[in-house]
Order: C-alpha cells, then sequence, then structure tokens
C-alpha cells in the first residue's frame, strides 16, 4: 500500500497569504499554520488547517482574487463564539446577509450558529421557514432574535460540531441569488 497524497483547497489572495493563514490561526479554534513555503520574494504558499479541512493559501495577483461563490463555513456553538469571530473576520472586510462576510484578505465566510442549522433542518418546514425568513434579513446571526419553534431540541455541545447540517438558508439554491449582498 502505497501513501496517498492529500487533498487541499487552495484559495489564492492578492497578497499577504502567511499573514492570513497566521491571523486565522489565531483567530479560529483548532486552526494551524502547517507549512509556509516562500516561492519567491513576495510570494509564498501556505498550507493550514481549520477545525480538521485543510486548506493552501497562495499568493497571486489581482486576477486571483477570491470569489464570492467560494466560502469557509464555521459552526457556531453559541452567540458568544459568533459574535467574536464575525467581528475578528469582518474587521476591516465587509458584512453581508445571512451569515455571510468577507474577511479583509478577501476570503468569504458564513459564520452560522449551530442553533440556526438546526432551525433550518426542523422537520416542522413551517417552523424552518420561520427561522429562514428571520435569518434572511440579518447580517450576524443574533441567537436571541431566531424564533424557537417547532419540535426542535438542540444536541449536546460535544456532538454539535459532528453533526453536518445545512449550513446556509438558501432553499436549496446553493447559493444562487438569495445570498447575494
Amino acid at each position: 500500500m502505497t501513501d496517498r497524497p492529500n487533498s487541499r483547497l487552495c484559495i489564492f489572495l492578492k497578497d499577504g497569504a502567511e499573514v492570513a493563514a497566521r491571523f486565522y490561526a489565531a483567530t479560529l479554534p483548532d486552526t494551524t499554520v502547517d507549512h509556509v513555503q516562500n516561492i519567491r520574494p513576495n510570494m509564498a504558499m501556505v498550507f493550514w488547517t481549520c477545525m480538521a479541512t485543510r486548506y493552501m493559501l497562495m499568493d497571486g495577483n489581482d486576477s486571483f482574487a477570491p470569489k464570492h461563490d467560494h466560502s469557509i463555513s464555521i459552526a457556531t456553538l453559541d452567540q458568544s463564539e459568533t459574535d467574536r469571530l464575525w467581528d475578528a473576520l469582518s474587521a476591516g472586510g465587509s458584512e453581508g446577509r445571512c451569515g455571510w462576510l468577507r474577511d479583509r484578505f478577501g476570503v468569504h465566510w458564513q459564520i452560522i450558529p449551530t442553533a440556526l442549522a438546526h432551525m433550518l433542518s426542523d422537520p416542522d418546514r413551517v417552523a424552518a421557514g420561520r427561522a429562514q425568513a428571520v435569518m434572511m434579513g440579518m447580517k450576524k446571526i443574533a441567537d436571541a432574535d431566531l424564533p424557537f419553534a417547532g419540535s426542535l431540541r438542540m444536541l449536546p455541545r460535544r456532538r454539535a460540531r459532528e453533526r453536518q447540517l445545512p449550513l446556509c438558508g438558501d432553499g436549496g439554491t446553493g447559493g444562487a441569488s438569495s445570498n447575494r449582498w
């Protein structure tokens, strides 16, 4: 059996890949900078891991700036984590609707409370629709403003990050039109 090379999502930035990766490692839980490879002056390739997902940042040029149709989605466990990550990542960037933001490096993020993910997947589709309608009017998601309705029950904290739930309330459009800012 041979060792299989791993896969990573590669994100090109205009510049500042190493600075960005170190900022993410200092800001996001369970995030590390794994390796920095300087290709030439002012151009680096940075391997980093965020919550068990591997990424690569590369310095490029203006034509390689990140696009809105790709984002990193972070599920938060409570409002204080949502607030902390939102404030840190949006500083110097821009806020979008429905928990989306663009950071100062141009990378797009979704900061989504686990409670909202559970509400959007509620088998009571009317209750899920109410949660989605409220979310659509928000920028940063505020748990206190979400309608806790239906048969929704929260998972224990230790299992919340393990569960894969839809994190974008786009009604199944894959982010088209309804989540644009």
